[in-house]
């Protein structure tokens, strides 16, 4: 796992992906997904219904954390991936898998980076993803729980699939990112090196 690991940490296993539960931040340090073309080939529709995680031992963040704050409840397992089941697009309204994000981030770079992901996993039939907020001391917070709003994201996206094994990493700040995404890409090693994981 990685230097995040604290008091009541927490790993999560939900059936579309699996997180790692920060108590300290009150959100996942890492959420892990695959994405596949023959799922991306169903659509259901969004079902909206944000709600605390009953599988985080000492209580996910709350709806309440998120009320008058001023920011999304950004996903990190993206709603669009997680649409090929109602079961599965329903958990990922879960606030464990949710992190405070600036709205325009949130629709706009970060919407636009899941997309490229979809449009590879398409191309490669499978690809998979680690994704989740670069989380450190001092952050500010919100709600009655203190939820850490991150200043930066990341994402890993890696294509395992013969003949040739192939990854790309992103770090995009949150509420800055006005540049074209390719100029957020990095190498895998340059987000192990701002995150700790290694993945």
């Amino acid at each position: 796992y990685g230097p995040s690991d604290g008091p009541g940490d927490q790993i999560v296993i939900h059936q579309a992906y699996t997180l790692q539960y920060s108590e300290l931040h009150e959100q996942a340090a890492w959420v892990l997904y695959r994405i596949t073309a023959e799922q991306l080939q169903t659509s259901v529709s969004r079902t909206d219904d944000f709600r605390p995680d009953e599988a985080v031992a000492l209580g996910s963040a709350l709806l309440e954390d998120y009320r008058g704050s001023g920011f999304d409840r950004g996903h990190m397992a993206p709603v669009a991936a997680m649409a090929w089941s109602v079961e599965v697009i329903s958990e990922s309204f879960l606030l464990s898998n949710i992190s405070p994000q600036e709205p325009g981030f949130n629709r706009g770079i970060w919407r636009d980076l899941e997309a490229r992901v979809r449009d590879w996993a398409n191309l490669h039939g499978e690809v998979f993803v680690v994704t989740g907020p670069v989380l450190q001391e001092q952050l500010p917070r919100i709600g009655p729980n203190e939820v850490s709003v991150p200043e930066y994201y990341y994402k890993v996206v890696v294509d395992l699939q013969p003949p040739e094994i192939e990854g790309v990493g992103f770090i995009l700040p949150n509420g800055s990112a006005d540049q074209l995404l390719g100029r957020y890409a990095v190498t895998i090693d340059s987000v192990e090196a701002v995150t700790g994981f290694d993945f």
